[in-house]
């Protein structure tokens, strides 16, 4: 069982190390970058979003999670922090650590984690640091991946773990830890996906992995950490 409280304040901690690590190695233009996998904000921007779904799922007032998770719950939080420094959006999002371990402490699938868990990613991919150390996204892709993969006719390998409704007689298959924690939260395109599973999977298979849907614009792929 993962301890999704604890996996939250490790990937909050992370979030802000590589957002003052950057600022004070690049300064605040480096935090002005569009973020690719979420091309409507910089990484200030997402910075601000996690700040406001740690508030707004803490703040045990129903309002502020009317239309959770929609494009207009995650503009608001960004457009009530626009004028504020990247530094209270930091303070903000640890000070609420406490409260978000409480609310995800008997959770199977919680939202609030992953939403960090995939934001942290798109921050290390927007600034060029690679992919982050796999404690921090890990635990996600391997509670996805046995709903997204349950029909795959082939048997599944994920890092040590098999997937896939593949018998005896069905190849086996490998699908990269990383690259399936993307895609399934729609942070690679069509094109990157297609390879997928050695082909295996038509089109319509493919998109369907993806939670958010299929995108078309291809994704900064980092390099992995050496082993």
């Amino acid at each position: 069982m993962t301890d999704w409280g604890a996996l939250y304040a490790a990937v909050v901690a992370a979030v802000a190390d590589l957002a003052t690590e950057t600022l004070e190695e690049q300064g605040p233009d480096a935090l002005e970058v569009v973020v690719p996998a979420t091309p409507a904000w910089r990484a200030r921007d997402v910075l601000a979003h996690l700040a406001g779904v740690a508030a707004d799922n803490v703040s045990g007032d129903e309002a502020d999670m009317a239309g959770a998770p929609s494009p207009a719950w995650t503009a608001r939080q960004v457009a009530t922090r626009a004028e504020a420094p990247v530094a209270a959006h930091l303070a903000e999002l640890r000070g609420h650590v406490p409260a978000v371990r409480a609310l995800v402490a008997d959770a199977s699938r919680p939202a609030v984690v992953w939403d960090v868990c995939v934001h942290h990613a798109d921050l290390c991919e927007a600034l060029g640091t690679g992919r982050p150390d796999p404690a921090l996204w890990r635990p996600v892709a391997h509670a996805v991946a046995p709903g997204l993969l349950s029909t795959v006719p082939a048997r599944v390998t994920v890092g040590a773990a098999v997937y896939g409704a593949g018998g005896p007689e069905d190849p086996v298959l490998a699908l990269d830890e990383y690259e399936l924690f993307r895609g399934a939260f729609s942070r690679r395109s069509r094109r990157q996906m297609a390879g997928w599973l050695d082909g295996l999977l038509d089109a319509d298979a493919l998109d369907a992995l993806c939670i958010f849907g299929p995108r078309d614009d291809d994704q900064p792929l980092p390099v992995a950490a050496p082993a």
